[in-house]
């Protein structure tokens, strides 16, 4: 059972992570989107407040807030551009969840210091420019020469990429083997010879998130770079699957804090816009819209805190994770649209937060396992269950 930080500490980050969000993240969201950078000196107080280690255990230098603890977090800092989140959010999920979860003592005495600082930046690579959601089908390959491995292979979609000081790789060891059982992760540092990162992708928001293909051209590492040790070899997917499930969770938060940061800017506008004698708030088609959106943020809120309780109580949450990510992100997508639309025309306008926001909160529904891959995964546990 997780237990993460005593009340009052979690308390204090709680109260210092709220107005950082809103004293200095918010502020700096234009600057952000115009020159689709983070701000050195943003990136440098979030090292000083610990954010990049808030899930690494104290032991090796982080914080170690247990799942229910970095919901809330999450979700307070995520009342800012999820740009700035995206900054972290390797570090504190994917980047070393595996290494937390899975690595060899060596390993997180090597590694999850550096992470916790921030130091170092973590990237998961997974995802390959033909199998996404399809993670069983990883092509990248790591063939054995001796007591090493050499990796071949593209990833895409890498977030942080371009900033990453070492990687967690998924590979195929065993081509014999199909689906998920062939594959191993590997803990590759960033400057071993042979990987090549692209230049960061255009994307339709998030401005300031980098993500990047990344070519491994005879990349080798040691056995001794398996998540595990040896003994590890062909877990990799189930590696993968545990990180994402605590991910899953840290997503639903994200979607929730950015929830209720729309619904803000919808109310206050619902009041301040006039239309016919009185503000658009007192018609009653107006009041609908933010009605709807109040009860979707109240029931995704209260969904991702039950889950991540269960995950912290039973170290797994694999149908609640997935339910918590689909139907969160889903309502996010809900109340983004109503709160462009109370705005009318001129929530289609960029001089409207709304307008970025709407385009930012649409990749939720994509990463970690789009919708599609939830709803399957919810069905098919569903009904598993019920067979049983």
């Amino acid at each position: 059972m997780a237990s993460g930080v005593d009340d009052d500490v979690f308390q204090q980050l709680m109260d210092a992570v709220a107005r950082f969000a809103r004293e200095r993240l918010i502020p700096a969201e234009r600057r952000v989107e115009e020159e689709n950078e983070v701000p050195a000196e943003i990136i440098a107080e979030m090292r000083e407040m610990g954010l990049f280690g808030l899930s690494t255990p104290q032991e090796f230098g982080g914080i170690g807030v247990s799942a229910a603890q970095e919901a809330q977090l999450i979700e307070a800092l995520c009342y800012a551009s999820l740009s700035f989140r995206s900054l972290i959010g390797t570090n504190v999920g994917i980047g070393s969840q595996g290494i937390v979860m899975d690595g060899t003592p060596d390993q997180r005495t090597r590694w999850l210091p550096g992470i916790a600082s921030g130091e170092i930046i973590a990237s998961f690579a997974l995802t390959e420019p033909d199998h996404g959601s399809d993670a069983g089908g990883i092509r990248c390959a790591a063939r054995r020469e001796g007591g090493d491995f050499v990796i071949t292979g593209t990833k895409r979609y890498i977030t942080n990429a371009v900033r990453a000081g070492v990687f967690t790789v998924f590979a195929r060891t065993d081509p014999d083997r199909e689906g998920a059982d062939g594959v191993t992760a590997f803990i590759v540092p960033a400057d071993t010879p042979g990987i090549t990162v692209s230049a960061p992708d255009r994307k339709m928001g998030q401005r300031g998130t980098k993500t990047s293909d990344v070519m491994f051209d005879d990349v080798r590492v040691p056995e001794n770079a398996i998540i595990g040790g040896p003994d590890r070899l062909h877990q990799g997917f189930r590696t993968a699957m545990k990180a994402l499930d605590r991910g899953r969770i840290h997503v639903g938060a994200m979607a929730v804090g950015q929830g209720q940061r729309m619904l803000d800017i919808a109310t206050d506008y619902a009041q301040e816009r006039r239309q016919f004698g009185k503000p658009i708030g007192q018609h009653q088609l107006v009041q609908g819209l933010l009605a709807d959106c109040q009860a979707d943020l109240h029931a995704a809120r209260a969904l991702c805190r039950a889950t991540a309780d269960t995950y912290d109580r039973e170290g797994q949450a694999i149908l609640q994770a997935s339910c918590t990510k689909y139907f969160c992100t889903e309502a996010a997508g809900r109340i983004a649209d109503r709160a462009l639309q109370i705005h009318g025309g001129a929530g289609y306008m960029a001089d409207y937060d709304i307008e970025r926001l709407y385009r930012d909160i649409r990749l939720l529904r994509i990463y970690e396992g789009t919708s599609q891959i939830q709803q399957l995964i919810i069905a098919r546990r569903t009904l598993a269950a019920r067979a049983a």
